[in-house]
């Protein structure tokens, strides 16, 4: 009897995924063309903005494979989107209001989001590193 519920639940949750897959959101996977990056302050704080934000808040997302897969391409497609509209580092040429939050998210731990370094261990920012990184910013931004 349970083993029945089991491979009827089992059955139902791969159908769902299978349908999941025609859902023609998340499969837009562009790099529209760098415009303008800031004046860094330094190239150690550029590359640790490439480690820990460029994929959200840049025109140089590097898309995962698993962003191919719903619903993980939803959620990865949404988070470029919603980055790139708050802080985009390719387009410093129109102005970025979520600049002067940006080393303050970080410092908070709030960026990068943990799911986000969960499947991106380059993004697991040191002490050291987080710190470089929101003076780094603050430079960046006053500059």
């Amino acid at each position: 009897m349970h083993s029945k519920r089991l491979w009827w639940s089992l059955g139902i949750l791969v159908a769902l995924g299978v349908l999941f897959q025609f859902v023609p959101y998340g499969r837009a996977h562009t790099n529209p063309p760098v415009r303008q990056e800031p004046a860094w302050d330094s190239p150690a704080t550029r590359a640790l903005a490439v480690r820990a934000c460029f994929d959200c808040h840049s025109n140089q997302t590097v898309w995962p494979l698993y962003a191919e897969l719903a619903p993980f391409s939803w959620l990865v497609q949404h988070d470029v989107e919603d980055g790139r509209r708050k802080l985009n580092f390719s387009e410093w040429d129109r102005p970025q209001r979520e600049a002067r939050k940006a080393a303050r998210e970080v410092g908070r731990g709030e960026m990068p989001p943990w799911y986000y370094v969960l499947m991106h261990a380059s993004a697991n920012l040191s002490e050291a590193d987080k710190q470089a990184l929101i003076r780094g910013l603050e430079a960046t931004r006053t500059k």
